[in-house]
């Protein structure tokens, strides 16, 4: 594998924050990075460094000569007016190319990326202001793609995209012919497409950590070296107090002693004091909903609900009684509906059809994605505490200052306006000012936008923990799978659906999107065991009644074909991954031979 990018003891501040100093590292050809660290760490700065969109402080950035670097930011910008054809021209703009093959390249983009149906190019003019986030997200990577690049830098890349846009990012990644750096806080998307993950975290001593493998072996090899500092903290710190105690007690032996042994003495104690610095940074975000209490059994009891908005049906006929304990996930595409389910439920709409009951004095409290609720021209201070010096928390005042740390804010941060706070920053304020409000029913719309992982697991362990009934909405599968006890899937299409887990709603999507396709999933024969099927043989009959077992079982080895093919125990042994790449074919063509055979069959039923 040749090197691509080489950073030699870079080093970058931020006003006078130091956001890393002296870091050393390297991104190499086949390689799939996940990109990790601490919100304020420097993810999205270290990516511009590498895109030569900014300038080192200090060090050396080396770049392979003629290596093409593209980068996919969190925000999806396009100019005023832009259509999907005229971003993607643009981007070849200065490709030396004939007109011809621009174009083909543009209409072999737009066709791969699915723009022309889903993206609005068939249906309309193309312009990207009426495209969805979505699909604006989808646009601003073609964009990038189509300039074949080398290595790619995605930040954020799951940001703005549905379940079924993750999941099609995961397999084009993992196609893809190029390395990328992919900066994510999607846990699931890191273990599925990652074969290298590196935390940039100042509580590593070369201010970052690289494991090789997936997200999975990155937790585990993490978490062996932090124990392993820890230890060597205490053990150091044995050793310092005896050279110091006895430097301290026997002058004598102290004049004695040569110089070489008395340096080394504080060479250890300016490596503690280092060492200890450095565990410190361990320190996570102290949150703890705060529940009522409450032990009525029905908090919210909605029946028979319907909502239409803009003539689209969101859901029909649905009921849901909310208990004590109860931890709800609500999935469904961008413009399904949740938010809007969310808002019937709190009352802020009105059903179309149906009723909810709530109990008395019902204590809801709301999460809102768009942040709202959080002004931006205002100082963490007053964000944190209004015009108080202390915030009362289950019953007992909290300093500002304490509160602040609690949620990983300096006391240097408080009086700085919100705006010029990260978008993890702000996510934490939000989560701290809900902890104020004791909830029976907690509702969080994408809470987890922009939290660092750290973060995240905390967040879930208050989740857990919260003796109230939760209604959550976030594209994080793994804390949808981790947290909820029951999932709610909306289609679109007025039809909701409950699930087990996330792995169970996607593999309905699929089989929807093929039948949705012509495939006759939906138009199954129904007649029971033992009567004759007109117009087919016995062997046919009974081909036909198992047809179904039998496709769940080639689904069933597709999706371990598709594991197999991001175990990072393959590495960089490509005749095994193009084996392993080669059975994933062999098993989709099953797949879809099976569903040709039961449309045959089902043909000559009629």
């Amino acid at each position: 594998m040749g090197t691509l990018v080489t950073c030699r003891a870079v080093s970058k501040h931020f006003g006078t924050r130091t956001l890393f100093d002296g870091l050393s590292i390297g991104f190499a050809d086949g390689e799939r990075v996940g990109f990790l660290g601490p919100n304020g760490a420097g993810k999205t700065t270290f990516l511009r460094l590498l895109a030569g969109l900014e300038e080192v402080d200090d060090g050396e950035m080396n770049r392979r000569r003629l290596a093409q670097i593209g980068f996919l930011p969190q925000e999806d910008r396009f100019e005023e007016g832009a259509t999907i054809e005229s971003v993607l021209h643009g981007a070849l703009a200065d490709h030396p190319l004939e007109d011809y093959e621009r174009d083909t390249q543009v209409a072999t983009i737009i066709s791969r990326f699915a723009l022309d149906v889903a993206g609005g190019l068939e249906h309309s003019d193309g312009a990207v202001e009426k495209m969805s986030g979505g699909w604006r997200k989808r646009l601003a990577l073609a964009r990038e793609i189509i300039q074949q690049p080398d290595l790619l830098l995605l930040d954020e890349p799951t940001n703005h995209l549905d379940l079924a846009g993750i999941a099609w990012l995961e397999q084009m990644l993992l196609a893809a012919p190029f390395a990328f750096v992919a900066v994510s806080h999607d846990r699931y998307f890191l273990e599925n497409v990652t074969n290298r993950v590196i935390e940039l975290n100042p509580v590593y001593p070369d201010g970052y950590f690289s494991v090789s493998g997936g997200y999975g072996m990155f937790l585990e090899k993490r978490a062996d070296f932090l124990e392993a500092q820890q230890a060597q903290e205490a053990t150091l710190a044995n050793i310092v107090r005896r050279e110091a105690a006895f430097l301290k007690s026997n002058s004598k032996a102290q004049r004695t002693k040569s110089k070489s042994r008395i340096e080394e003495a504080y060479r250890l104690k300016d490596e503690l004091r280092d060492l200890s610095g450095r565990n410190a940074r361990t320190t996570v975000a102290g949150i703890d909903f705060d529940g009522t209490g409450r032990k009525s059994k029905k908090l919210l009891d909605a029946k028979g609900l319907s909502k239409t908005l803009g003539g689209k049906l969101l859901f029909k006929d649905f009921s849901l009684r909310l208990s004590p304990g109860m931890r709800v996930g609500l999935l469904g595409a961008n413009g399904s509906g949740k938010t809007t389910f969310i808002r019937v439920l709190t009352g802020a709409l009105s059903p179309d059809e149906g009723s909810i009951k709530m109990a008395d004095e019902l204590r809801i409290v709301v999460f809102d994605q768009s942040r709202e609720q959080l002004p931006q021209d205002v100082t963490l201070r007053y964000a944190l505490a209004g015009d108080e010096e202390s915030v009362s928390f289950r019953g007992r005042n909290i300093h500002i200052t304490a509160w602040a740390k609690q949620f990983l804010f300096s006391v240097n941060q408080l009086d700085m306006p919100v705006s010029d706070l990260s978008g993890g920053e702000q996510a934490r304020i939000l989560i701290a000012r809900l902890m104020l409000q004791p909830a029976d029913v907690l509702i969080l719309d994408e809470p987890t936008n922009d939290l660092d992982i750290t973060s995240l697991d905390v967040l879930e362990d208050s989740l857990i923990e919260f003796d109230g009934a939760i209604i959550l909405v976030t594209h994080d599968r793994f804390m949808l799978d981790r947290v909820c006890t029951q999932l709610l899937g909306l289609d679109g299409s007025g039809g909701v659906g409950q699930y087990v887990d996330c792995a169970q709603w996607q593999a309905a999507q699929a089989r929807a999107t093929r039948s949705n396709e012509g495939m006759p999933r939906s138009t199954r024969a129904k007649k029971p065991k033992g009567k004759s099927l007109s117009g087919l043989s016995a062997s046919e009959e009974r081909e036909l009644r198992g047809i179904e077992a039998t496709i769940l079982e080639a689904e069933e080895r597709v999706e371990q074909c598709v594991k197999a093919t991001v175990d990072p125990e393959v590495g960089a042994d490509h005749v095994e991954a193009q084996k392993r790449w080669d059975a994933l074919e062999a098993a989709k063509k099953e797949v879809e031979s099976l569903y040709v055979r039961w449309g045959d069959l089902e043909s000559k039923v009629g």
